[in-house]
């Protein structure tokens, strides 16, 4: 973020949209702000509303002959930019909180985790793409081979193989299912 100085401003605060738009405002030196946390629309020539989402997330590892099941139910929010769509949602486990985002378009797919957890996931179908998993001792390559992305209302559906430090992990089914929270709980 870049912010330029002038001399007849005492204090600068910048804001970052999610955008990347940068909006500056000059304030008084002893000027008192009271942040309020507000639903709105960000007007930016593309409409951009977050929607707030319950979220169901499913894997489903086959690996050596056997099957492991994992799920997840989160509140989180949805939206789309850029003929992307988004899905963002935060989960809580023992060694902390984990911020997710995933975004989805055509036949790609990003996942990308932050905080306790640090990892990105990226897909391409039929593609071996490299991404990272960050573990407090050290940061593993890994490799995904999509072998089927979908997406459709309420839906993110990704099968792909996962190879962590040349070594195959297994396969893995990725089934993330959202619909509107009407009682908005994120």
């Amino acid at each position: 973020m870049i912010c330029a100085p002038a001399m007849f401003i005492i204090e600068k605060v910048c804001i970052i949209a999610v955008t990347s738009m940068i909006r500056t405002r000059t304030i008084p030196k002893n000027y008192k702000i009271a942040l309020k946390k507000e639903k709105r629309e960000v007007p930016l020539g593309l409409s951009m509303t977050e929607i707030p989402m319950k979220i169901n997330v499913k894997t489903t590892i086959h690996q050596q002959g056997g099957k492991e099941v994992y799920e997840l139910a989160v509140f989180g929010r949805y939206l789309e930019k850029d003929g992307a769509s988004f899905l963002k949602y935060e989960e809580v486990q023992d060694e902390g909180s984990i911020r997710t985002i995933v975004k989805v378009s055509g036949d790609e797919a990003l996942i990308l985790r932050g905080g306790a957890v640090k990892m990105r996931l990226p897909f391409r179908l039929h593609k071996k793409l490299r991404g990272s998993y960050e573990m407090p001792f050290g940061t593993f390559e890994i490799i995904t081979l999509a072998k089927r992305i979908d997406h459709s209302d309420g839906l993110i559906d990704i099968l792909y193989d996962f190879t962590m430090q040349g070594e195959p992990a297994g396969t893995y089914h990725l089934e993330i299912t959202f619909q509107e929270d009407k009682n908005e709980h994120s």
